[in-house]
């Protein structure tokens, strides 16, 4: 459970990060998203459209989908919340895959844009703190380096590829190690 302004201040202090881009996803529901125009969601539309919904069709909505709709509205939050921490957001709507089991199975799929984004932007640093531990993301990280680009690595031990260890060498940050820096506390009821 990592508080982000945390990670937000120790990333400024202990590497004088002066940009923070955050990939993730968000369940836009039936918001219309336009993937040829935008290069990103704008959550406080998905939030807003969300909340108007469920204000128009509240007594029409099964529980379910109503519980889906505040999970939605809370992750909204959460985004806009790191928004005003200073992180840049790019974010994707969340896509459904069924699956073989009959289940779904949903994934944002935001590596190939951090990737592209990392590539297109690679004149403008000369430093980028990766925090993934995603071994997909090796060959451009490879390239970066080779480019004179310092690599580091911040990810769980545990969960991150091998061969991403192996790429960043003493450039490899575990997280485990910073949990009592960058845990949210828990408040007390």
């Amino acid at each position: 459970m990592i508080d982000h302004q945390k990670l937000f201040k120790y990333l400024q202090n202990k590497y004088n990060v002066s940009r923070f881009l955050y990939f993730g996803g968000i369940e836009v529901h039936d918001y219309e998203y336009d993937y040829l125009k935008n290069e990103t969601v704008d959550v406080s539309l998905v939030k807003a459209y969300l909340e108007e919904y469920i204000k128009i069709n509240g007594k029409q909505i099964i529980d379910t989908e109503l519980i889906l709709f505040n999970i939605s509205i809370k992750k909204a939050n959460f985004y806009l919340k790191l928004k005003q921490f200073g992180f840049e957001l790019w974010l994707k709507p969340v896509k459904k895959y069924p699956q073989d089991d009959g289940s779904e199975k949903s994934k944002s799929n935001c590596d190939v844009d951090m990737a592209f984004l990392l590539m297109r932007e690679k004149e403008k640093f000369d430093n980028a703190i990766i925090i993934s531990g995603d071994g997909d993301f090796l060959p451009v990280l490879k390239y970066l380096r080779k480019e004179g680009k310092n690599i580091t690595i911040l990810a769980r031990g545990g969960r991150a590829a091998k061969e991403i260890k192996q790429f960043a060498k003493d450039n490899f940050r575990d997280f485990e190690y910073l949990k009592y820096i960058l845990q949210r506390e828990v408040k007390k009821e």
